[in-house]
């Protein structure tokens, strides 16, 4: 079929827009017989109309039933499929002239990190909350970047030299609740700090020794020139008396000096135990600030594909065009109903445009596209 094909003389992007089918999936069928799951008779009709109305002899291979190809294992949850982790093949790399994979445990300094304002704006509000205190929430959405932000925080203190000790509890198994799970404690936290901050110091038994021996600790640390910031990940996790807690390590001070700055990280659910309709926690709220990591929207997708491709070593336009971009634009971009109507949401963060991208790229090698395009996109 691939020879009667090409003697048509038409390219697959022409001849699937005549069809009416998708670029990929005819190359899939006509190069390597692999038929779709799902009109795959429908799909030879066209085939043998395209081939007599273009005045070429029906191939051999059109005349007979064509092969479905098996279900994918994840046919049936396609928006699932848009978050799976998803890493360039040999194949892949070696077809786009790739050495290294951009989107796999790529982050290896300050320069890997793409700053986009939003990126920027969070990333300098932790840094003055290690540097000079205060208490901030950084809330985005699962693959937003905020596991990267905290280690290009730690990265950052060690790279200027600055003498900030960073305390993080394991949150190892944490629920905020403890039917689901071990809930982190002010105790747990009081135990991490006392680790952080004077290791050699066994901790008192009652709880009022216990923080009291801390608030010293703290104390003679800061004398020394020190500076702490308490960093909580998985913070949407935290119970709420441990939410009000918080309030009581952030007022422990020297003077006028506070000794301890608190970083918050977490995902959506913890902006919602943080709104200020929630009375529980009204003195958290109104002593924290809460920063958002959003969406590659505005153009800032482009930029970021660039950025990660040059880190690579690569060249963005000689592996995707634009219709590529848009595609992934669109393809991560889902519509809610809600009593207001229709609302667009935006999936546009780092890990799954990372996981969508290589998936395009890793389809495109095996079909033998010379660039990722709109079509190679629609087709993951």
């Amino acid at each position: 079929m691939k020879q009667d094909f090409q003697k048509i003389g038409k390219s697959y992007a022409t001849a699937a827009a005549e069809i009416g089918c998708s670029k990929p999936m005819l190359v899939a069928v006509v190069n390597h017989g692999q038929w779709p799951k799902k009109g795959a008779n429908e799909l030879r009709e066209k085939l043998k109309q395209y081939f007599e109305t273009n005045g070429a002899d029906i191939p051999a291979g059109l005349r007979n039933e064509p092969e479905a190809a098996p279900a994918h294992p994840n046919e049936s949850e396609d928006k699932e499929m848009l978050l799976r982790k998803a890493t360039l093949t040999q194949a892949a790399k070696q077809h786009f002239g790739m050495v290294k994979d951009p989107f796999n445990d790529e982050i290896q300094s300050a320069d890997d990190v793409y700053m986009t304002p939003d990126v920027r704006y969070v990333r300098e509000a932790m840094f003055q909350t290690a540097c000079h205190g205060g208490f901030v929430a950084v809330v985005g959405e699962s693959g937003a970047g905020k596991s990267t932000l905290r280690e290009d925080l730690q990265d950052r203190i060690n790279r200027e030299g600055r003498q900030i000790i960073m305390i993080e509890p394991y949150v190892l198994a944490m629920e905020d609740n403890d039917q689901k799970g071990k809930t982190l404690k002010a105790v747990h936290i009081a135990e991490a700090i006392l680790a952080a901050v004077a290791p050699n110091v066994s901790p008192k038994r009652s709880p009022e020794a216990r923080f009291a021996q801390i608030h010293r600790a703290l104390q003679e640390s800061a004398k020394a020139g020190n500076r702490h910031v308490l960093v909580i990940e998985e913070a949407h996790g935290l119970p709420i008396p441990t939410l009000k807690h918080l309030k009581r390590f952030f007022e422990l001070k020297s003077g006028f000096e506070r000794l301890l700055g608190i970083v918050l990280i977490g995902q959506t659910e913890l902006a919602q135990k943080l709104s200020e309709n929630n009375p529980a926690v009204r003195e958290v709220v109104q002593r924290c600030e809460v920063v958002t990591l959003l969406p590659l929207t505005d153009g800032k997708l482009a930029g970021y594909l660039k950025h990660k491709f040059e880190r690579a070593g690569g060249d963005l336009a000689k592996v995707m065009d634009e219709s590529a971009i848009d595609a992934v634009a669109e393809r991560l971009t889902v519509k809610s109903r809600t009593a207001k109507g229709t609302e667009l949401n935006s999936l546009l963060y780092p890990l799954a445009v990372n996981n969508l991208v290589s998936a395009a790229m890793n389809m495109a090698a095996e079909l033998g596209f010379d660039k990722v395009d709109g079509d190679a996109v629609r087709g993951v």
